[in-house]
């Protein structure tokens, strides 16, 4: 059998393996359970602060962080020491950037969220090298962002196709799942060539779809993305933040990566 041949004969499966179908099984590649003392460095960062409305209160504020029981509880806290620094409130999250990328598989995410008028926790990737240009030229997938005290979650995706081409409904770029907020949950996405598959507690709530005939810039999809997991507070979107509600945490159990 000639080597072309060959080829052709096995194109079918390794198509199968990211198109329609879903891999027959997934095999764990990396993971965190927070087991540990201390947050582990080789594979996570504290968030910087920055100008974006969802962290310009990140802080690397030892308050806002605590490991206990296989636990990792990221803060939303007033701030201690406003002479120290002016901000009302800081905040907790961490990164994989520069440390851990992947491009498709399976991320999982266990946790509890607590809730506070102001609070905005949030799961979400955005990619390790800007491929098309800056932001929002290579794409963000928000697997959950949770507001105030809602009964629900949002999961979407934002790009360049959505954000300047004001294209979000071709196809839609974004849902909502019902949880039961006094629980821990598991946040998830399954991420293919073509599809992105949102999920709660291993049940499917959103797809989002690489569509043809449309901007290219609809499918930033084609890179690795790292990740990343924060307690936020306030903005545009969720509203003004209530001191006395605070402090506030998100509480995560482990994060799973599969391909």
């Amino acid at each position: 059998m000639n080597k072309l041949r060959y080829f052709l004969l096995l194109l079918p499966f390794f198509a199968g393996s990211w198109g329609n179908s879903k891999p027959q099984s997934w095999k764990l590649i990396w993971e965190d359970q927070f087991n540990g003392p201390e947050l582990d460095t080789t594979k996570w960062t504290k968030i910087p602060p920055n100008k974006a409305d969802w962290g310009r209160h990140m802080s690397s504020d030892p308050q806002c962080y605590a490991l206990k029981d296989g636990h990792l509880f990221l803060r939303g806290i007033n701030n201690p020491d406003t002479l120290k620094d002016p901000r009302p409130f800081l905040t907790g999250g961490i990164y994989s950037k520069g440390k851990f990328a992947f491009q498709y598989g399976k991320i999982e995410i266990r946790a509890k969220l607590e809730c506070a008028q102001g609070a905005w926790p949030a799961m979400w990737m955005l990619a390790e090298h800007d491929k098309y240009g800056k932001y929002p030229r290579n794409g963000e997938i928000d697997i959950m962002e949770h507001l105030n005290y809602d009964s629900i979650i949002y999961q979407t995706t934002h790009s360049w196709y959505t954000l300047e081409l004001k294209q979000k409904n071709n196809p839609p770029h974004g849902g909502t799942a019902g949880l039961n907020i006094k629980d821990f949950n598991t946040f998830g996405l399954e991420w293919y060539p073509d599809k992105l598959v949102f999920t709660l507690n291993g049940k499917e709530t959103f797809r989002y779809p690489r569509v043809k005939d449309v901007d290219p810039s609809q499918w930033p999809y084609d890179q690795p993305f790292y990740i990343m997991i924060d307690q936020q507070l306030g903005g545009n979107w969720v509203g003004k933040v209530d001191p006395a509600q605070l402090p506030v945490q998100m509480i995560v159990d482990w994060v799973k990566v599969y391909q």
